[in-house]
């Protein structure tokens, strides 16, 4: 995205806060009570940073949560609209997902005129350099490696997860003291349940040998779930963090033979993605596609109702599937995480 595509929606969210008697340079001024109503308003920029946000902030009065990318909908190719940069220039905090996942952020901030605090929720977490997960930076937060880069998918290892939960709910009670106690039961309350999730994918997973552990997914999206959980990432689809990438002819003739050679026995799509790539390579090289119902939850969660509608439901999706492919039966699934 570039600056001149947000000219328009700059101008329209400028008439828009004058008429409403606010400015886009005072408001998010989150100087602990929110905003000039008493209100603490909060904006998170992916799905699954606005549903971690979602269960600090829980049913807290006086605070309110705007999700910017919706469900199914890319975070790398992501263009906000009017309405998103007016909720973002009113906002007294935003909660970002970092490690440059949000490429289109700078400008968005700057069409707004936000002012308030931002939370990263990458703060404290290593960052891993490749695809897999492997030759990995130094904690986030280190003035040596604040522009490195690296994989932005922090998410998937659900340590990490519990991580941004804590991050989140440091920032929410700094930018609102009066509702600190209250970010802090339910950020426990929920880490609890992280906590429990994470036990549960590794007793699974751990019923299979490590080296039919394998995994294909449609792009480089999966590199922390794979080294968390002890699996074997063979490659992806689109070999690259953005999943807006194509592959080339080149690359989808490695990862044939990388199939064939491993031995894996499935390739993943997404649900954000169009699986026309997943469904070709997975003919050439012989093996099953899931897709459609089935894919993976990746880049984004899905829509409400769906098997994907929470972070949690997500990964018990991924997981359930990802078991099937391997021929195990999945154990039970928590009462606390149904």
């Amino acid at each position: 995205m570039t600056t001149s595509k947000l000219v328009l929606p700059a101008i329209l969210i400028a008439a828009a806060l004058a008429l409403s008697g606010c400015s886009a340079a005072t408001s998010g001024s989150a100087g602990g009570s929110g905003g000039s109503s008493g209100e603490l308003t909060v904006v998170a920029t992916t799905t699954q940073v606005a549903d971690l946000t979602r269960n600090v902030v829980g049913d807290t009065s006086g605070v309110s949560l705007t999700q910017l990318v919706q469900p199914n909908q890319s975070a790398h190719a992501y263009d906000p609209s009017a309405a998103d940069l007016t909720a973002l220039g009113r906002a007294d905090v935003l909660v970002i997902n970092g490690v440059g996942l949000e490429e289109w952020l700078t400008d968005a901030i700057d069409a707004s005129g936000f002012r308030g605090v931002t939370i990263e929720s990458d703060t404290g977490i290593t960052i891993a350099a490749d695809a897999a997960g492997n030759d990995e930076t130094a904690p986030r937060g280190d003035a040596a490696q604040e522009n490195a880069g690296g994989n932005p998918h922090i998410w998937t290892d659900v340590a990490n997860a519990e991580a941004m939960v804590r991050t989140i709910e440091t920032g929410l009670g700094a930018a609102s003291p009066r509702h600190a106690d209250a970010f802090a039961a339910n950020a426990a309350a929920y880490g609890a349940k992280l906590e429990e999730l994470d036990a549960w994918i590794r007793a699974n997973v751990a019923q299979v040998p490590a080296g039919q552990r394998l995994l294909v997914s449609n792009h480089d999206a999966f590199g922390y779930f794979t080294t968390a959980y002890g699996i074997t990432y063979v490659g992806s689809v689109i070999p690259s963090f953005d999943d807006n990438a194509e592959p080339s002819a080149a690359a989808i003739d490695r990862l044939v033979a990388a199939i064939k050679a491993t031995g894996v026995k499935a390739v993943f799509s997404e649900a954000s993605i169009n699986p026309k790539a997943a469904d070709t390579i997975a003919t050439q090289a012989g093996v099953a596609v899931y897709s459609g119902a089935d894919a993976l939850y990746g880049d984004s969660l899905g829509p409400a109702g769906s098997d994907g509608a929470t972070y949690i439901a997500s990964q018990l999706h991924n997981v359930r599937l990802i078991l099937r492919s391997w021929g195990v039966t999945p154990s039970a699934i928590p009462a606390d995480l149904q």
